[in-house]
């Protein structure tokens, strides 16, 4: 990927849901599915051309591109970058360059540090990176009340969304629509937790998990470049996620035999990362699970098309 956006790939929330469990929530953006690495030309307005030979080395009908997202990136101008879609395409296939109207970025799920327009000048957008782009959010209902995640914008019954309590859910963007939609992943899930694991005291040696820090490590687009590109530095330094997923049994046991020592913490949700332990026994079996994933921020091919930059 270019380097100079990487930052921008992963945004962690620390706790994203409400109490008692404070459960946390993960967002990354990449190009997961369907490779393209078009080179496009500005031609005014919301106005891109891209030309014969590119579209051909892409197996994709006219129809395909209609509403989806994509990430340009300027070639010319680093740092320079814009989120959009695909409003509207034209093409006389064969015949003459194709068109892409690509209006200013509209997705109902915020992309890690907003990716707003950089604004930057008309001319750094010729021979630019267009390239499609997707977001996912992974996070958990510990509640079913939908005004517990306002950022969302959840109503129970529509996109997918339950309204169950203790739902993991993936939150992403339908490619077809355009619109959020929330697929559940599994039910009777009572934790999820993530720390990052990274060099962030630049001493050259990795530090011990820690928990995201919203407020210095969360890009803002109300920060000012020395404050964008502080928390930009940090974020590019993680290079593993440690993942906690708490399960539990659907009802509580109808009874224990015997006393369970208070320090298994079978029959009683653990401490977690920062969530704390609580206090009550409630009958309830549990299961944690425990994974760390790899971030090759440096090695990651944004688009998708089998070399490594």
């Amino acid at each position: 990927m270019k380097p100079e956006i990487s930052g921008y790939f992963l945004e962690g929330i620390d706790g994203f849901g409400p109490s008692p469990e404070s459960s946390d929530s993960v967002k990354i953006m990449g190009n997961f599915d369907d490779p393209l690495n078009l080179t496009i030309q500005f031609q005014g307005g919301a106005q891109f051309k891209v030309d014969m030979s590119e579209l051909n080395n892409n197996p994709y009908q006219e129809a395909y591109y209609q509403d989806r997202e994509v990430l340009i990136i300027s070639t010319k101008c680093p740092g320079c970058f814009a989120f959009r879609y695909i409003g509207n395409i034209s093409w006389p296939m064969g015949v003459a360059p194709g068109t892409f109207t690509m209006p200013v970025g509209r997705s109902e799920l915020n992309p890690p540090g907003g990716l707003l327009d950089t604004g930057c000048p008309n001319n750094c957008w010729d021979d630019a990176i267009c390239t499609f782009i997707q977001i996912k959010q992974y996070w958990l209902d510990t509640t079913g009340n939908p005004g517990d995640y306002p950022s969302l914008n959840l109503t129970v019954g529509q996109d997918g969304y339950l309204g169950l309590p203790y739902t993991l859910y993936l939150t992403g963007i339908d490619a077809l629509t355009g619109s959020t939609t929330h697929m559940p992943i599994a039910l009777n899930v009572e934790n999820l937790q993530f720390q990052y694991i990274g060099d962030f005291d630049y001493d050259g040696l990795t530090d011990p998990s820690t928990d995201w820090n919203n407020a210095n490590w969360t890009i803002n687009s109300g920060d000012d470049a020395a404050t964008r590109q502080a928390k930009f530095d940090l974020i590019r330094r993680i290079r593993m996620v440690r993942i906690w997923v708490l399960g539990r049994t659907e009802r509580p046991y109808v009874s224990v035999s015997g006393t369970p020592s208070s320090n298994i913490h079978v029959y009683r949700r653990p401490a977690i990362a920062n969530s704390p332990a609580s206090s009550q026994d409630d009958r309830y079996r549990r299961f944690l699970l425990e994974s760390t994933s790899n971030v090759r921020n440096l090695s990651l091919n944004l688009y998708n098309t089998g070399n490594v930059y």
